[in-house]
């Protein structure tokens, strides 16, 4: 059972927001729906809900379109808040168990039980206008699982969190996962994909330029970084044609090998200029290969 995309379209006038895109969500997986400002990403994700038609294509769920499946079935987190400022918390919550086919019993517990794992308690009376930014997401998030749903789509859902509500958030979502649902979600911050995700496509003016499962993505990228962290000459790696700086941190640098760079060559020149504490070879990152695919697509 999986979510498939076959060919998506559409247009809004006269531009191509999402152009022939075709994708496959397994059930179950955490999976990671990247790309740059404009590139089309939250116009799938409605294409998908089908919160908007395309003009071609179709999107089903074990080949059933997914406005057929009933009402619950998912729950989405829009990037734009959409709660009811003068509502309360409590009272929000459980209005929207209720329209997402949650019984008034349940979903009054459910919201208790949500408020309490997001540490909300002392604001459940609040009115949504009241809030921070970072306690209105909360609260959209808990919206949008309150149901249980068997399906998550989550557009930019670590926005305006703190460190230690993006990792409550993380919790969360590794736990709906081991539960078997499926989620995708989108973000800037590619490092948080790359934490937690198994599989990601890469979309860039609608198409898609990357698809499939990240460890296999990066394996096939080659060994083409190195760390370095040095006592010494950190000027060393200007004499080496082809080696390129990336980036200078305060506990290493890292560079990337041209096709012809020998690693051990570097080794022996870093050697020479001071005492090497770090030497490693490894695969780019998600942030590096997404600016690489993304840069050379412009």
């Amino acid at each position: 059972m999986s979510l498939v995309a076959t060919q998506i379209t559409k247009k809004f006038r006269d531009v191509t927001a999402v152009d022939d895109l075709s994708f496959i969500v397994q059930k179950g997986s955490l999976f990671g729906f990247l790309g740059p400002n404009g590139a089309g990403k939250t116009t799938t994700m409605r294409v998908v809900l089908n919160i908007i038609r395309p003009d071609e294509g179709q999107v089903t769920w074990d080949g059933t379109p997914l406005n057929r499946l009933g009402r619950g079935f998912f729950g989405y987190l829009p990037e734009e808040r959409g709660l009811y400022p003068k509502m309360r918390v409590a009272e929000h919550l459980e209005f929207l168990g209720r329209i997402n086919g949650l019984d008034k019993r349940k979903a009054q517990s459910e919201t208790e039980r949500w408020i309490e794992r997001f540490d909300l308690g002392e604001l459940r009376r609040k009115r949504i206008e009241e809030l921070s930014k970072g306690n209105q997401q909360k609260v959209q998030t808990i919206g949008t699982m309150l149901h249980d749903p068997e399906l998550l789509i989550l557009d930019e859902p670590f926005s305006g969190l703190d460190p230690v509500n993006t990792s409550l958030l993380k919790e969360v979502l590794l736990e709906a996962h081991q539960r078997g649902k499926t989620i995708i979600f989108s973000s800037h911050r590619m490092d948080q994909v790359e934490e937690i995700c198994e599989d990601i496509v890469l979309i860039d003016h609608g198409r898609l330029i990357l698809h499939g499962n990240l460890k296999q993505i990066k394996r096939s990228m080659g060994r083409q970084i190195l760390r370095i962290s040095l006592e010494g000459d950190q000027g060393f790696w200007a004499k080496i044609p082809g080696l390129e700086l990336l980036s200078s941190r305060a506990d290493y640098q890292e560079f990337r090998l041209g096709g012809r760079v020998d690693s051990s060559h570097v080794l022996k020149e870093a050697m020479r200029a001071g005492q090497v504490i770090r030497f490693e070879l490894v695969e780019p990152s998600l942030d590096q290969i997404f600016v690489e695919k993304v840069g050379g697509q412009r």
